[in-house]
């Protein structure tokens, strides 16, 4: 077998459906295998989850060189950031660091094999990229939402401090209390406390749940709905293009060349 058939057979190997399926399985058992290794068990038992963790390990790696076997554009292969991140995974995972002073360090990459679900599922590869695009726009919102908390916990403070300096006592705890109400953690306990005082500060906790909750949070989501959509635009036109397939760009330049024939024909 040449090296293009072994390219080709390992190409449709990885994309075959059953092949996923049994690899996101064997993910699913690699995360039992750590929780397993969390409870009081006895030692042979111990044994034998450390000879399935060998296993898993070892089973990784082959599906790694499947993928990068089956690779077309092999030196494009780890500029895809979750290959890295595979490849990075597998290969700490493969070094003997049980019995040194990199023991822990060990078994936190094992943990983080669990995240090699979203590299094989694309649908949550979709979720994590979009909401890692969206983080400069929600992060305007986040600075918007600080100077709000920060405004309330101000007025929070001046007027609640004397009624219970455990939650107004300054605007730092003033501001974690805030995000209590903003939980609804028991926030009427909080708000029926101050009324007794003041019994129209009822005002000051509906509208500070209003601007937080309601409307900040339809902000974030409005954010990451927009981001989601346009990355699945972008990656229904990447495989169209992967695919041979021409696009709503490529039909507008054929139909704009077909225009430009017309006016020249005599």
């Amino acid at each position: 077998m040449n090296t293009e058939n072994l390219q080709s057979n390992f190409y449709k190997l990885r994309h075959n459906r059953f092949f996923e399926f049994f690899v996101v399985a064997v993910i699913l058992f690699s995360a039992l295998v750590i929780g397993a290794k969390t409870y009081d068990i006895p030692e042979n038992v111990l044994l034998v989850i450390g000879w399935l963790d060998i296993g898993i390990t070892l089973f990784f790696l082959i599906e790694l060189s499947i993928r990068f076997i089956g690779e077309p554009q092999k030196k494009y292969f780890f500029k895809n950031a979750w290959n890295t991140f595979d490849s990075l995974i597998v290969t700490i995972s493969l070094m003997p660091v049980e019995d040194s002073e990199l023991a822990l360090i060990g078994r936190l990459i094992r943990i983080f094999r669990v995240l090699r679900m979203v590299s094989v599922i694309p649908e949550l590869r979709l979720l994590l990229n979009s909401l890692i695009k969206a983080l400069p726009q929600l992060g305007y919102v986040i600075l918007l939402m600080f100077i709000i908390f920060y405004i309330y916990a101000a007025v929070g403070s001046s007027f609640f401090a004397s009624i219970n300096a455990t939650l107004w006592g300054d605007i730092s705890i003033s501001m974690l209390t805030l995000f209590r109400v903003m939980t609804f953690e028991d926030w009427t306990d909080v708000m029926y406390e101050t009324m007794v005082v003041y019994s129209f500060s009822w005002l000051y906790y509906l509208s500070f749940i209003f601007l937080t909750t309601f409307a900040f949070l339809n902000m974030v989501i409005g954010i990451i709905v927009n981001v989601m959509e346009e990355e699945h635009a972008q990656e229904i036109k990447e495989q169209a293009i992967a695919d041979g397939e021409p696009t709503i760009q490529d039909l507008s330049n054929q139909i704009q060349e077909l225009k430009e024939m017309l006016k020249h024909r005599p």
